[in-house]
């Protein structure tokens, strides 16, 4: 009798249910995002239907998600992150519609952890935001430092760069592409600073689009079938190899025996009409 394999919590019961999984966090990949963000901006509150309608939404997500891991993996209440999901649906559950109940900042705070749930669940959210991080530092470090040589290049000719906070403030709205047009640098070395905070902005935007559309992209791809290959983007098929012609069936045809016999006899004569003048070919 084979030996039944140790299965340890958190892996999934059954290779079904591991292709399962891979399929419903992918697709819920978009609504787990917005279901730990959107009840932080649109504040769910007793008698505000649409932040009661968010509120109990973004609940259901977080619960279906917990309820279909829990059916798919081994134990999964044992894990770390099974443990942490449960309080998170059960402390964040829609209590404010119950008579007379009030949420606190605890559960604002729990909210919060939502979004600690998913960077722990998602190997995606956590490699965007170290990609994000890193894009930050620079654009942070590039508007502190050009903001600081507007300042002191602006600060004795232009009264609009009378404090650092104010040209802190132009640096944050120049590299965000919003350009109020209330601080406006007249130097040589203002402008410059102006440049590189501009030029930044562009390609800050550009690195946040490219990695929110890496993260959201649907890879709708499928394999190519079998005796296909792909050129340019089409799947040309395989030109198949010719089919052998079909045995011929039947009885054989029949053979004419008189005129066999005459072609032997002609064939015959040939042969000694040559073989005798091969003879007097060798007579000396």
């Amino acid at each position: 009798m084979d030996p039944v394999p140790e299965t340890r919590p958190g892996e999934p019961r059954s290779a079904g249910d591991a292709a399962y999984l891979e399929r419903f966090e992918h697709r819920m990949r978009v609504p787990i995002i917005v279901s730990a963000v959107l009840p932080l901006i649109v504040v769910p509150e007793a008698g505000y239907w649409i932040g009661e309608l968010v509120g109990v939404a973004t609940w259901l997500v977080f619960l279906v998600d917990y309820v279909v891991h829990a059916r798919r993996l081994q134990q999964y209440r044992k894990t770390r992150l099974g443990r942490f999901d449960l309080v998170v649906v059960i402390l964040t559950a829609p209590w404010f519609l119950l008579p007379g109940a009030r949420e606190g900042s605890f559960v604002v705070v729990l909210r919060l952890a939502r979004l600690a749930r998913l960077l722990l669940a998602s190997e995606g959210a956590r490699n965007l935001l170290r990609r994000l991080g890193r894009v930050a530092v620079v654009a942070v470090a590039v508007v502190i430092v050009a903001s600081l040589v507007a300042y002191h290049a602006e600060h004795a000719v232009n009264p609009e760069f009378a404090t650092v906070g104010d040209a802190l403030w132009w640096g944050i709205v120049t590299i965000t592409t919003v350009g109020y047009g209330d601080i406006v640098p007249i130097t040589t070395a203002g402008r410059w600073a102006a440049v590189a905070i501009m030029v930044t902005g562009i390609a800050v935007l550009g690195v946040l689009a490219g990695s929110l559309a890496s993260f959201f992209r649907v890879d709708d791809a499928s394999p190519a079938d079998e005796g296909s290959v792909p050129t340019g983007g089409a799947v040309e098929t395989a030109p198949a190899a010719p089919e052998a012609a079909p045995a011929a069936t039947g009885p054989p045809p029949a053979v004419d025996v008189g005129a066999l016999v005459a072609e032997i006899a002609a064939l015959r004569r040939q042969v000694e009409v040559l073989v005798s003048r091969l003879d007097r070919d060798d007579e000396p």
